[in-house]
């Protein structure tokens, strides 16, 4: 429902002080969180003189984010808008020769690939499929497109159109299903497929490379450009694709495919010796060498990524990051193809770093902060860095580390508006003697001599991390703004401190981790006399919610109070409600019923009984993944024992909350929750 002026502003909220431009300053709060100006897909031009990307923005009015194009100098001059439409502009994305700027743009009604002259003029509409386009790539020779759209396989898109309409014309709703997906993520599966097409760029016919095939390139429901890429000749495409039939809800077995661009032959698996996950394939500017990420375990999707290289087109292969025990993402080749350079977690951070081709040796280029959608241009790299202290912006850097600078400053006015909390790092022995790390910040306008509440935030994943990263729904600077210490520990089971350390979580959900949160904690508390270790409230969304389920009967008197975000309560039940059932089978052990005894070890509704700590839960009606019953279960065992609690429910959102409306109702309730237990001692 599109919200009218006066409504937004209802729930909203006044507007943040940056926008009133009043001179003064306020402690941060969820207003301000999405307020700011979100900055992403940034590409340099092919002279390396411009970077072009994507600006999106609060839209009060219409309850959503717009965005548009922006253009800048990579050496920092030069920032303006290239697109202002009311329709969302995206993917902005250079022709070969710099002259032009290709991207997507609902300006015709759907999604469409359109293009813009920098020499001046009016934008025009490239594609006029019947179909949305979800995502685009250019053709070396810039003679060709090719994109992503969903068919029914088997169809051209003007069937998949009619098939599409005539449906909607039709009073019958009812679907059958013989085979999961049934849906995935938020949305119901109808028998459509993301597949990839290839035209003129001048317009033309688009050509169904992966033809009748069952499978979706990109993935869903993420998977963007970055997994499929023309051949250097411009001939072919090499795409990711699952292809396993029946098996795709509990396969992680995702190949690298070669298509002609004609259609003319069946796709051709280029990693079918691997049952494991390969994706992200690049091509080295010399184009005799196929760069691309490997994992080695089926079944596992938080295995460690190699960087594996390809020889062109013979297929000798050689990995080059056995030895480096890290993540990689991200890969961009070096003008001269002796380097790659490549993101990953670590330490609390996602790095950039730099891989020498010949011998796989690792340096680092950015060490702090989270570093993402780095582009190579000449000695120098133009990438997107934000950190616990601010928002994403564009920076560069030289490819030895050296004369890094800020190319914009977008938020600069809303952030002097604000009062941040200062955040550092610690570490502590966890579980095992082992070394763990975790992040403090500090509240607004913080005093050593007062003794402040703490907010103890769990992260998802399992595997993933609780880093220096400016998070738009797990921010801790908004506790920070109401006055709250925050603590967040990398458990066992994070990424970015060795493989070993992610596996440990496998079968140990409550165990490990468990044990980590309890140090942490303790480690905190005697580290930082400024806590209260009286006022202590833990929260967590996914595994996070579960691991707040799972403290509320395992630790039940240590918490003042508690808040569940999407969190399992019943772990053998989840199984049979969720969609990729890899990850339950690869975390318990196998599926509940040849291993039941993984799914009994740590499962949180048999401690039940033990629960007495007052618990806000929360949950969002078209999440899939861990699927809404799992919060009206954990709020119906809350009543029905007397214990004093909250549901806060969203049936238009998924396993995240991403509404700007919602978010700020998500985190005035949680906040307002803290507050009621740890400031006013539970009282209304």
């Amino acid at each position: 429902m599109r919200l009218l002026p006066a409504v937004a502003c209802l729930l909203l909220g006044a507007l943040p002080a940056a926008f009133a431009d009043t001179g003064t300053t306020h402690p941060f709060d969820v207003r301000d969180l999405v307020a700011f100006d979100r900055i992403s897909e940034p590409r340099v031009s092919p002279d390396g003189r411009l970077v072009v990307f994507t600006v999106s923005s609060l839209d009060l009015a219409a309850n959503t984010r717009r965005s548009d194009l922006w253009l800048v100098g990579t050496d920092g001059t030069g920032l303006q808008p290239l697109t202002r439409d009311a329709a969302a502009d995206t993917s902005g994305t250079w022709s070969a020769d710099g002259s032009t700027v290709y991207f997507l743009s609902k300006r015709s009604g759907s999604s469409q690939v359109w293009q813009l002259p920098l020499s001046g003029g009016e934008a025009q509409s490239l594609t006029v499929l019947p179909l949305d386009v979800d995502n685009f790539v250019l053709s070396p020779d810039g003679r060709r497109l090719a994109l992503s759209m969903q068919v029914f396989p088997g169809t051209t898109p003007a069937q998949t159109r009619k098939r599409l309409d005539d449906t909607a014309a039709g009073k019958a709703t009812g679907r059958t299903y013989d085979r999961l997906f049934f849906r995935h993520w938020d949305t119901w599966e109808d028998g459509r497929r993301s597949h990839i097409f290839v035209l003129p760029a001048s317009g033309g016919e688009p050509v169904d490379v992966m033809q009748a095939a069952d499978a979706d390139a990109p993935s869903k429901p993420f998977g963007g450009s970055n997994e499929y890429t023309f051949t250097p000749d411009s001939r072919s495409i090499v795409f990711g694709a699952r292809n396993v039939g029946r098996e795709e809800a509990w396969s992680t077995n995702f190949d690298l495919f070669l298509a002609p661009i004609d259609g003319s032959a069946a796709p051709r698996n280029l990693t079918a010796a691997n049952p494991a996950w390969d994706a992200f394939p690049t091509f080295s500017p010399d184009g005799k060498t196929l760069a691309y990420t490997a994992m080695q375990r089926p079944g596992y999707e938080a295995d460690r990524f190699r960087i594996v290289l390809r020889k062109w087109p013979d297929g000798d292969e050689r990995v080059l990051t056995e030895s480096w025990d890290r993540s990689p993402a991200n890969l961009a080749w070096s003008p001269d193809g002796k380097t790659l350079f490549a993101t990953a977690d670590h330490l609390g951070n996602h790095a950039l770093f730099a891989v020498d081709v010949a011998s796989g040796k690792v340096r680092t280029v950015v060490s702090r902060g989270h570093v993402a959608a780095p582009q190579v241009n000449g000695q120098h790299l133009v990438y997107l860095l934000d950190s616990l202290q601010g928002p994403a912006e564009l920076n560069s850097v030289r490819a030895d580390g050296r004369d890094a600078k800020a190319l914009t400053r977008i938020n600069e006015q809303r952030l002097a508006a604000v009062r941040l909390g200062a955040s550092e790092q610690f570490s502590f022995k966890g579980a095992g003697g082992e070394t763990v790390f975790a992040w403090v910040v500090k509240p607004a306008d913080f005093d050593p001599a007062r003794k402040y509440p703490v907010a103890l935030l769990i992260h998802g994943g399992p595997q993933g991390s609780f880093g220096d990263q400016f998070h738009y729904r797990w921010n801790p600077q908004t506790y920070a703004g109401r006055g709250y210490a925050t603590v967040m520990i990398d458990f066992h089971g994070s990424t970015g401190y060795g493989q070993a350390f992610t596996d440990a979580i496998n079968g140990d959900w409550g165990g490990k981790p468990f044990e980590d949160l309890q140090h942490g904690l303790a480690a905190a508390l005697a580290k930082y006399p400024w806590m209260d270790g009286e006022r202590v409230a833990a929260l967590g969304g996914s595994y996070g919610g579960y691991m707040v389920n799972w403290i509320a009967g395992q630790w039940p008197d240590r918490f003042r109070t508690l808040v569940t975000h999407s969190g399992n309560l019943d772990e053998r039940f989840a199984y049979f409600a969720t969609e990729e059932l890899w990850f339950p089978e690869w975390e318990h052990g196998g599926t509940p019923w040849e291993h039941p005894e993984g799914y009994a070890k740590h499962n949180p509704v048999d401690l039940v009984k033990n629960w007495r700590t007052p618990t806000l839960v929360i949950h969002g009606g078209k999440d899939y993944r861990v699927v809404e019953t799992g919060g009206f279960a954990t709020f119906t065992a809350l009543q029905r024992m007397g214990i004093p609690s909250k549901f806060l429910h969203f049936p238009d959102e998924n396993h995240w909350i991403l509404q700007p409306a919602n978010s700020i109702l998500w985190h005035d309730t949680v906040l307002d929750w803290l507050d009621r237990w740890l400031k006013r001692d539970g009282k209304e």
